[in-house]
């Protein structure tokens, strides 16, 4: 009886450091932090926020992709420069995303909601004015 009642007391002391230890979930990416290296991504809202895609090659049609005049950020995470065009099949009037760390951002209130292609290291081509 003696026995099981110290196996029971440690029983009850293991059970009770475990309910006091920490247990932190794993970490969940989100706003910009869902962009892997290597990929393009633009965002549906403002601050990588809303529904995101993810390219590695041309895109001559969002609408594919249903990103078609609603992305609002953006962040480049490779090595070419980005054109996005206002015209799918890369056409119309273009900007640029850099590559590197000037590459991640809000778009202006003019582009928001605005591009249908995208081209990686694509042409100089007709600037879009704001």
């Amino acid at each position: 009886m003696k026995h099981t009642k110290r196996i029971l007391t440690g029983l009850a002391s293991a059970v009770a450091a475990l309910s006091m230890a920490s247990v932190s979930p794993a970490y969940a990416a989100d706003g910009y932090d869902r962009c892997p290296v290597g990929y393009y991504c633009m965002f549906s809202g403002l601050d990588g926020t809303g529904d995101m895609i993810k390219l590695t090659s041309n895109t001559p049609d969002l609408g594919a992709l249903g990103m078609n005049d609603r992305a609002q950020s953006d962040w480049n995470r490779t090595s070419s420069t980005i054109h996005l065009w206002s015209d799918t099949g890369y056409t119309g009037c273009t900007t640029v995303t850099p590559a590197g760390p000037t590459g991640k951002g809000n778009f202006f209130p003019t582009y928001r909601d605005f591009f249908s292609s995208v081209q990686f290291d694509g042409p100089d081509s007709p600037i879009c004015a704001s």
